[in-house]
C-alpha cells in the first residue's frame, strides 16, 4: 500500500513539475513578444512626436505669416490713410507719386504762364518742366541775378538738369563765379542737402574759340574750372557734402547748336547742374508762395 502511495505520489509530482516548466515556457515568450511591441509602440510614439513637432512648427510658421501679413496690411492701410491725397503719376518712363496739393499748386501755376507756353506742353512731364522753370526763375528773380531768361530746366528720366548760360556766373574767359550767382547756388545746395544719397553733377561747358589765358591752358582747362569752382563753392560756403559732388568738364564738345554765330556761341557756353531729387522735395524747396502765388 505504502509502496502504492509512493508510485501514484511521483507520478503527481513529475507531472506538475512539466506543466510549471511550460506555463514558464509561455510566460518567457509572452515576455519577448510583449517588449517586442513595446519597443514598437515606443518606435511610434517618437515617430509621431517627432511629426507632431514639424506640424508645431509649420503652425507657428503660417501663425508668424499671417501676423506679418496683418501688420503689412495694417501699414499698407495706414499709408493709404495718409496718402490718400496722392497719386501715381508717369513722368517719362518713371512712376512717382504725386500729391493732390502739388497738381493743385502745378495748376495754379500753370494757369499764370502766357497761352503760348502751355500749348508747348502735350504731356504731364512738360507741365512739370515749365512750373519747375517757373519756380527756379521766380526765384531767381528774387536773387538780383541780371537775367532769368539764361536758365532753363528741364527732367529727363527723372534726373532734374539746370543748365545756366555762363553770362550769369562768370566772366568771359574766367572761372571765378559771379557773387550774383549765390542765391541759385544756395537753392541747389538745399536741394542736394534734402537728400544724402542723392548726387549732383556740375557740368562745365565752353564754346569753340580756341584760347590761352594767364593759367588756363584750352577749352577743356576752363570747362573743368569753372564746375570745380563752382563745386568748391556748393561744399565751402553752403556745406554740402563733398561725395555728393562731382566736378566735369565737356569743353565745347557737347554743343546744343552749330557753334557758328554769336548768339549759338552764347548758348553753348553753360553749365549743367544735374541732380537726381525726389519730385515733391524739389517742388517745396523752389517753391516760395508769397512770391509765386500772389
Amino acid at each position: 500500500m505504502i509502496k502504492q502511495f509512493l508510485f501514484f505520489a511521483s507520478i503527481l509530482l513529475i507531472t506538475s513539475s512539466c506543466v510549471s516548466k511550460k506555463k514558464y515556457v509561455a510566460l518567457e515568450e509572452n515576455l519577448t513578444d510583449t517588449k517586442a511591441v513595446l519597443q514598437k509602440t515606443t518606435m511610434e510614439k517618437e515617430n509621431l512626436e517627432a511629426r507632431f513637432a514639424k506640424i508645431e512648427k509649420r503652425v507657428d510658421a503660417y501663425n508668424d505669416k499671417i501676423n506679418s501679413l496683418k501688420e503689412t496690411n495694417q501699414t499698407l492701410t495706414n499709408d493709404l490713410t495718409v496718402t490718400k491725397q496722392e497719386e501715381l503719376v508717369l513722368v517719362d518712363d518713371n512712376l512717382t507719386v504725386m500729391s493732390q496739393e502739388i497738381k493743385d499748386k502745378m495748376n495754379a501755376i500753370l494757369s499764370k504762364l502766357p497761352p503760348e507756353q502751355l500749348a508747348g506742353a502735350q504731356t504731364l512731364q512738360d507741365s512739370i518742366n515749365l512750373v519747375l522753370n517757373y519756380n527756379l526763375k521766380k526765384n531767381i528773380a528774387n536773387s538780383n541775378l541780371d537775367s532769368e531768361e539764361d536758365i532753363d530746366v528741364n527732367i529727363n528720366k527723372t534726373v532734374v538738369m539746370i543748365s545756366v548760360a555762363d553770362n550769369l556766373l562768370f566772366k568771359t574767359a574766367s572761372y571765378r563765379v559771379n557773387p550774383k550767382a549765390h542765391p541759385l547756388l544756395q537753392k541747389i545746395a538745399d536741394v542736394v542737402k534734402s537728400e544724402p544719397s542723392m548726387d549732383v553733377m556740375i557740368e562745365g561747358h565752353t564754346d569753340s574759340r580756341s584760347f590761352q589765358s594767364g593759367n588756363l591752358l584750352d577749352n577743356w582747362d576752363l570747362s573743368v574750372k569753372r564746375a570745380t569752382s563752382i563745386t568748391r563753392i556748393l561744399q565751402d560756403k553752403f556745406d554740402v557734402d563733398p561725395a555728393q559732388l562731382i566736378a566735369s568738364g565737356r569743353s565745347s564738345y557737347k554743343p546744343l547748336v552749330p557753334d557758328d554765330t554769336a548768339d549759338n556761341r552764347s548758348r553753348n557756353r553753360r553749365t549743367n547742374i544735374i541732380i537726381m531729387p525726389n519730385l515733391n522735395k524739389f517742388f517745396a524747396l523752389l517753391e516760395e508762395e508769397e512770391h509765386i502765388l500772389d
